[in-house]
């Protein structure tokens, strides 16, 4: 899988967990739907996704940081071999 995909992938879960999270998007949107029950199981689902998320986000970057090292060495020795 590309960088920028998994990067892209993370920042996108991310945003959507934390909002859900923190704000009663959920909340209004289920009670209105009539699902109001599933309110008490809101935590055990998005605090894990939100960490599960943010993970992906932190292993994006990472990988994007080891490419780009990799890249300028090889570039950086390319030009002493010249």
């Amino acid at each position: 899988m590309k960088d920028a995909t998994i990067l892209k992938t993370g920042i996108a879960g991310s945003v959507i967990a934390a909002i859900c999270c923190f704000t009663p998007v959920l909340v209004i949107l289920l009670g209105a739907a009539g699902l109001s029950a599933w309110l008490g199981w809101l935590d055990y689902v998005l605090l894990p996704a939100l960490v599960f998320f943010l993970g992906i986000t932190v292993y994006g970057l990472w990988r994007r940081q080891r490419a780009a090292a990799c890249c300028s060495q090889e570039s950086v020795g390319n030009k002493e071999n010249a």
